[in-house]
């Protein structure tokens, strides 16, 4: 008969793809009116002993003098994804945790590094993972540990981290360029598209509105701005990328889409047989650049088309930022008729422009590899 293991200890197998590795000892445990909850990394039960006499150790420090206590990665993953529970991207964040917790997760954050990352590297090459899916990961592991580091406190004014491990990321050299249209590609692809993707498509390529804000805009949001006789819409920071409102300027062309389609239905700006589009980039858009001999071009190419068309034409760092949507210290949402009227104007200068300058093809030719 076999002697009895510590109270607290308690032995789990460990599965990889579904397959029995090994079984570990697991601290389950309350010292001092704090659980322990975290994996002794070990199948041999003396050496689980030690690390659970450590751990007590630990705690009866942080108690009676205050000392940083040893956090895992798992707590402090549970921390972060409760705080930011409003945010969109949560529900990626939480996947791609899921995915690395088995390598990770027992480890204290002091003994964290790019390391001990390597396991879950090679196996996510292994299972033909890219190197910008496998930095996604990477990223959140990083952010967390910078958030212990910088701002998370512990109830003695201490950080949970006393710093923050550098996490390199994956060289990606297959990470894809922008690819702006030149106007006689445009003018391929727009002819291979059905109308309502047509639409879709022209009204981003003079908005640099992104795939979802153009499937998503409703007719609440237009804005009437009298002192000018135009017209703009305000979409809601929840579906903007950065999350603060975001005013959408209307250029001569854009506005002539949005009257084109005006009255075929009540809440959607844009729509498909009566029904709102979940996303631009479906089968008539694949089909559409692949008639068109445009295999690459993807519908945020639209957004970068808008970009470069508007610093051709000289529009200045600023008001390119606020046409584009991007975040800037500035209230984006707020400005006075003088402001508006040169952001049309200068959004305007995209429909002007002379089509038989060579000036984006040119740089857009050199920087595709």
């Amino acid at each position: 008969m076999g002697r009895k293991r510590s109270p607290g200890l308690v032995r789990r197998p460990i599965r990889k793809d579904g397959s029995l590795v090994e079984y570990v000892y697991h601290i389950d445990k309350v010292v001092n009116g704090q659980r322990i909850c975290e994996s002794c990394r070990t199948g041999d039960l003396e050496e689980a002993e030690r690390y659970l006499a450590r751990r007590m150790e630990q705690l009866r420090q942080v108690k009676v003098y205050g000392v940083r206590p040893a956090r895992t990665f798992q707590e402090a993953a549970i921390k972060y994804l409760r705080e930011n529970l409003h945010r969109r991207s949560i529900a990626d964040d939480a996947g791609r945790l899921r995915v690395i917790m088995p390598y990770i997760g027992a480890i204290p954050l002091d003994r964290l590094h790019r390391g001990v990352l390597a396991e879950f590297i090679r196996d996510r090459q292994r299972q033909g993972r890219t190197a910008g899916t496998i930095n996604h990961a990477l990223k959140v592991v990083r952010h967390i540990l910078n958030l212990a580091a910088t701002e998370w406190m512990d109830e003695h004014g201490l950080t949970w981290l006393p710093a923050a491990p550098k996490i390199k990321l994956l060289a990606d050299h297959n990470k894809r360029r922008p690819y702006p249209l030149s106007w006689d590609e445009q003018d391929r692809l727009f002819r291979e598209l059905p109308r309502h993707l047509g639409n879709m498509a022209l009204f981003a390529v003079n908005t640099g509105c992104r795939d979802r804000e153009i499937c998503q805009l409703r007719w609440q949001w237009e804005v009437v701005i009298p002192e000018l006789s135009a017209r703009v819409f305000i979409i809601p920071g929840e579906l903007v990328k950065n999350s603060d409102d975001r005013l959408v300027v209307l250029n001569k062309t854009a506005e002539a889409v949005v009257d084109s389609v005006r009255g075929e239905h009540a809440e959607y700006v844009f729509t498909y047989n009566g029904h709102p589009l979940y996303r631009m980039l479906n089968s008539a858009w694949k089909a559409a650049r692949k008639r068109a001999e445009l295999p690459q071009v993807r519908v945020h190419d639209l957004k970068h088309t808008f970009g470069r068309r508007l610093r051709a034409a000289g529009v200045s760092f600023e008001d390119r930022q606020d046409l584009l949507g991007h975040r800037s210290g500035r209230i984006t949402t707020h400005y006075s008729a003088p402001e508006l009227e040169r952001l049309m104007e200068a959004s305007n200068k995209v429909c002007e422009m002379d089509r038989r300058k060579p000036g984006l093809v040119v740089l857009r030719r050199l920087n595709v590899g």
